[in-house]
């Protein structure tokens, strides 16, 4: 009450920051005058003198008011279309790097030109992301003539490019394209072997349409891209068999609020009498083990046309939140194979990660991230806490006049869909067009059968009919148009309404169910009342609705009961209200949870893929890895050194062999280190003999291929061995994360152990390439002195290089290394530590 009468007061913080805006506003509209009287040709002449004034040192901030302005300018004459002063404060706050919430049919596509055409000045590069292609060639196609106008270059990224196309389009001061793509390619591009295949360029500036699509509903699921493993898929088939014979409640349990099955001990005896095993949870059975949990899991909670769709023999995920398809994402630890199965289509093999990073740490690295969407307020706060992004919401230009009638709750499904059948029919007599949301594809096609039958003219927009989407949205507000849509298919297309619908009360929204989150509902309701139309909106519920029956508990059920309610007669109630509030907001919660618990673990692998990363591109952009290598053959000298070197004992009782067959294999020289060459010589003084050796022969066969040739050597060494021990790494983190959760049971935090055994299996990596970059520059032998000319990405060490041994003899004197600071000196820095242990490390 307090907080409520002090907003009253003060305003509220959104308030108080949207007025701080309106000075900038009214800057941009003294402008204008000015800018209505350039020519064309002196219209497009203000780019080149922006340009001017950012490299005098001018900040973009000053520039703001008149770059805007020329955007504005230059829309009027090219789309005839004139941003309003709301949509200057939503420029505003984009170019600010913080989240504007506006209203479906606000124009958002229009309101991302200022930003963009203001930071593309730069030279640095402005990525739109979008939802999808169609929203990503149509926006380039339709903003791009404003910056083609003011001379400005815009690309397009979508599925099918080649790396050329990709090269030019991210080349371009703005380039559209899809998160997915966005993602993938930087993935890629931490692949490849020159520098010259690299597409993307720097992360600067991203604006995100749709964010809380993008960055909230699709980041629980990380991208990744994966090569076959070794695999057989009989295994899959097999499980597939017996899983139909198992009975709920009595081989196997379901929980519904936690999304997952659990075999009882009847399920794990038949299953073991099925697939004659002896004990399941024997280690060499624990592959069938997990062949069984994910086939029950795939039979159990995963339901074709709601989770996925069959579509050209293949399993095709349907995104849960948009109802759209996601062809080329699969599920991961053999989910998908065991739903291939469930179908009886073609199993693929089963993937192995070869790169992997979450949207969440992808949209972290640019420079400034903005984003747009008409619902972002009630994530707030796990925007701010994920990404450091605050949201504003911008006031509509006209004011909003929908009216959202309250929840109309039946006591079963049949019921609920009857009256949600009747409300179509009156309002299809008198015109009005009707905009349906479904929350799955069987639904969609369960009412659309229902409308047949009535004889109601409808179109049924859903994931397989995803080509089409935009233009049957676009539809949807003619008279007596009747749409069914899957959840937010068509987002992003303004729903315009036809000839008299205004009259007749404008666009009526009709949910079928409460989504388990609010700002799904709020999406839906969102498509109508745009631009300050008339329109409604209602959902239908019933008790048994997944969200109402997980959820809601008994207790809903017995004030029905007690009410008494009659068949078909809807039920107003708060208890009912609150129920649902409560259940969406549970749900809300367990979902940012998850996300939060992927991104807690994708952060460990993320630190460690910088440093990967890092190593790849410094080899890529050519930089002398002479002096990194020449490091790495004293380290591994030390470390032979002080395996075989006790100075507790005397020379003849160290392990001289086992000191010679390590040279050997590390340098591949054979070294004369008897105890006579050893004598009066400790373990640094071994290292130092060892690494010297090393070191000459390293330069001679430097001078043998040519130091040009040898620095190209080195570096395709360099990107072969980290990206197979990379590759090898990535699983084993896979198995680590897998198995990670049951450390509960010892009372430890999993998270913990995951970071700390991460760790180790990291440093044990670094230490592996090391060791093998080592191993293989001093065995490789150059088969023809051009045989590098032409190299690109290697598939297999072979390619390239033949093995060789080289025996040690040279036919120069060995250089003697000049010396500076030992590594096992003491640090110049006055630690007390030594050099390799302090500054040296």
């Amino acid at each position: 009450m307090i907080f409520d009468f002090l907003t009253k007061v003060f305003g509220s913080k959104n308030e108080r920051e949207l007025k701080k805006l309106q000075p900038i506003v009214e800057r941009i509209n003294a402008f204008e005058p000015e800018i209505q009287a350039l020519s064309d040709d002196a219209l497009k002449g203000q780019t080149a003198r922006f340009k001017e004034r950012l490299e005098r040192g001018e900040p973009l901030d000053d520039i703001l008011p008149e770059a805007f302005a020329t955007t504005r300018e230059a829309s009027i004459r090219t789309l005839k279309m004139r941003h309003f002063d709301v949509q200057l404060i939503g420029g505003i706050v984009l170019h600010q790097g913080k989240i504007a919430e506006m209203k479906t049919g606000e124009g958002k596509t229009l309101v991302s030109t200022l930003p963009a055409y203001l930071n593309a000045l730069t030279g640095k590069g402005v990525h739109i992301v979008t939802v999808n292609d169609y929203l990503a060639t149509r926006d380039a196609e339709w903003m791009g003539r404003i910056y083609e106008f003011l001379g400005l270059s815009v690309g397009t990224v979508v599925h099918g490019m080649t790396d050329k196309e990709r090269h030019v389009a991210y080349s371009s001061d703005i380039t559209y394209g899809t998160n997915n793509e966005f993602g993938f390619d930087y993935l890629r591009d931490n692949m490849k072997y020159e520098l010259e295949a690299l597409v993307q360029g720097e992360l600067h500036f991203a604006i995100v349409d749709e964010v809380d699509s993008i960055l909230i509903d699709e980041a629980r699921t990380p991208l990744i891209i994966s090569g076959p493993a070794e695999k057989s898929t009989h295994l899959y088939y097999q499980v597939n068999e017996i899983i139909p014979r198992f009975k709920r409640d009595t081989d196997y349990t379901i929980d519904e609020k936690a999304r997952t099955s659990v075999l009882t001990e009847e399920g794990i005896a038949k299953a073991e009498e099925m697939l004659k095993v002896d004990n399941i949870y024997d280690p060499k059975n624990i592959e069938m083990l997990h062949h069984v949990n994910q086939a029950l899991k795939a039979h159990t909670l995963f339901k074709r046309d709601v989770d996925y769709i069959v579509k050209n023999g293949e399993v095709v995920i349907v995104d849960e939140f948009t109802g759209r398809l996601m062809p080329g994402r699969r599920y991961s630890e053999g989910l998908h194979q065991a739903l291939e199965a469930k179908e009886n289509v073609k199993i693929e093999n089963e993937n192995q990660t070869l790169a992997t990073i979450t949207f969440q740490n992808y949209f972290r690295m640019y420079d400034k991230l903005a984003g747009m969407t008409g619902t972002a307020d009630t994530e707030a706060a796990e925007f701010k806490k994920i990404y450091d992004l605050d949201v504003m919401v911008i006031p509509t230009h006209m004011p909003m006049i929908r009216k959202d009638y309250p929840d109309a709750i039946y006591k079963t499904r049949r019921e609920k869909f009857d009256a949600v059948i009747r409300e179509i029919q009156e309002l299809y007599k008198k015109g009005q067009p009707v905009l349906v949301g479904t929350i799955s594809i069987d639904i969609s096609e369960e009412l659309s059968e229902k409308l047949k039958k009535k004889g109601v003219k409808h179109t049924v927009l859903n994931a397989k009919h995803h080509a089409k989407e935009a233009e049957i949205v676009a539809m949807a507000g003619q008279p007596g148009a009747v749409t069914i849509s899957t959840n937010m298919a068509g987002r992003g297309t303004d729903i315009v309404l036809g000839e008299g619908v205004k009259a007749l009360g404008g666009l009526h929204i009709i949910g079928t169910e409460r989504h388990e989150s609010r700002r799904i509902d709020n999406q839906l309701r969102g498509r109508s009342g745009r631009q300050g139309d008339p329109g409604s909106s209602r959902f239908y519920l019933a008790l048994e609705d997944d969200l109402l029956r997980i959820f809601g508990g008994d207790r809903i059920t017995g004030v029905m009961d007690k009410l008494g309610m009659e068949e078909g007669e809807p039920i107003e109630h708060n208890l009912i209200s609150r129920a649902i509030e409560n259940a969406q907001a549970k749900v809300e919660a367990h979902n940012f949870d998850i996300r939060k618990h992927l991104l807690e673990y994708d952060d460990v692998m993320n630190q460690q893929r910088e440093v990967i990363y890092e190593q790849r591109r410094e080899a890529l952009r050519g930089e002398d890895l002479r002096s990194s290598i020449e490091e790495m053959i004293l380290e591994r000298a030390d470390e032979i050194a002080a395996d075989f070197i006790d100075e507790k004992s005397l020379p003849e009782d160290w392990d001289l062999k086992g000191l010679s067959d390590a040279v050997f294999k590390q340098y591949n020289i054979r070294m004369a280190l008897d105890a006579a060459v050893l004598e009066g010589l400790d373990a640094e003084g071994v290292a130092q003999l060892i690494s010297d050796k090393a070191l000459a022969v390293y330069g001679q066969r430097e001078q043998t291929v040519g130091p040009e040739q040898f620095r190209m050597i080195e570096r395709y060494v360099m990107l072969q061995t980290v990206d197979s021990l990379w590759k090898d790494h990535l699983l084993s983190m896979d198995h680590l994360k897998e198995g990670i959760g049951l450390r509960g049971y010892a009372q430890q935090n999993p998270l913990i152990v995951y970071k700390r055994e991460g760790f180790e299996m990291f440093n044990s990596m670094i230490h592996r390439i090391k060791e093998e970059m080592v191993e293989i520059m001093f065995k490789i032998q150059v088969a023809k002195p051009d045989a590098l000319e032409d190299f690109t990405e290697p598939k297999d060490k072979d390619l390239v290089f033949s093995g060789g041994d080289t025996d040690g003899s040279l036919k120069k004197k060995p250089v003697k290394r000049e010396r500076k600071i030992g590594r096992n000196d003491p640090c110049p820095c006055g630690s007390g530590k030594k050099y390799k242990k302090c500054c040296g490390k």
